[in-house]
């Protein structure tokens, strides 16, 4: 099989250089890998390593040995099908930096308790379901104007976001933005990124206040598998032609099933369950693992 071992580091940490490429190649060749070449993505940022002759998860061990102590992430993929048709993606905690709901709990101060909630169903300790319709109750009474006010001052575009999706927006991709939480912020965050689609949970609103109630049905985990699947049906999309991307145990099905899972900074059950766990690049880390240059980047 042919493959490519993508390196990428963080660009305010950019170790990518070609010594450390040297060193994944030199690795690559002394296990038996065949073919062996390198091309640099980025200046400092990432580079691609293609080989054959190897298992991917051997490769994946040996560069991990080779590049140990070093902040880059390493990626072992096949090399067909590398541009995907189709991304899914996480909002909070992935496109952006907060977790949305925690933020409207701190003007009811109930923040440190909704966020301890929030945390153990990222970690898939508790049902998404019943820990979200807890959370939201807690919201109940706060004015409307509260949400235009946690987006203005407290939401923020994880870096790498918008040159993400308005990359792949213009390689022709279809991108989707599929949360567990409020389609307040997934319409804002859709048009300031440049989201496609667009799906999320709506809170109950009366008489300009929240009631502490999430409008049914509720999207969870299964719905973000759903919208994988409905919008690769409707592209006419092989599994392999699609990305899912998040950051918590909600996100798994949706990851298991894409052709590339991404797991971004995530709990240890979404990274466990991702092709690939990007624990040190920023969003942009998504164009490298699909042999985009930084040429190529929309930003």
């Amino acid at each position: 099989m042919d493959l490519v071992a993508t390196l990428i580091a963080n660009p305010a940490r950019p170790v990518v250089d070609d010594g450390l490429v040297a060193r994944g190649v030199d690795a690559l060749r002394s296990a038996g890998a065949g073919g062996v070449d390198s091309r640099r993505l980025a200046e400092g940022v990432a580079a691609d390593i293609y080989f054959d002759g190897m298992d991917p998860g051997a490769a994946a061990e040996v560069l991990g040995v080779a590049l140990d102590g070093v902040a880059v992430d390493i990626a072992v993929l096949p090399r067909q099908a590398r541009r995907k048709k189709l991304l899914v993606a996480d909002m909070d905690s992935t496109i952006i930096t907060v977790e949305c709901i925690d933020e409207i709990a701190d003007f009811a101060g109930f923040k440190d308790q909704v966020a301890r909630i929030t945390e153990a169903a990222m970690r898939g300790e508790l049902d998404f379901v019943a820990a979200l319709k807890e959370r939201a109750a807690m919201l109940e009474g706060l004015p409307e104007e509260v949400l235009e006010q946690v987006f203005a001052e407290r939401v923020h575009l994880t870096p790498g976001a918008r040159a993400l999706i308005r990359t792949m927006n213009q390689a022709g991709a279809l991108t989707a933005l599929v949360s567990g939480g409020f389609t307040f912020f997934t319409e804002r965050v859709s048009a300031e990124t440049g989201f496609q689609v667009n799906r999320a949970n709506r809170l109950e609103i009366r008489d300009g206040r929240l009631t502490g109630r999430v409008i049914e049905p509720i999207v969870d985990s299964s719905t973000k598998l759903a919208t994988l699947h409905e919008l690769r049906a409707e592209r006419g999309l092989e599994p392999e032609e699609t990305l899912a991307i998040g950051d918590g145990a909600n996100d798994i099905p949706m990851i298991e099933a894409a052709g590339l899972g991404i797991a971004y900074h995530a709990k240890p059950k979404a990274a466990a369950a991702a092709d690939v766990a990007i624990r040190h690049g920023d969003l942009t880390a998504v164009l490298y693992l699909q042999g985009f240059t930084a040429a190529e980047i929309v930003q």
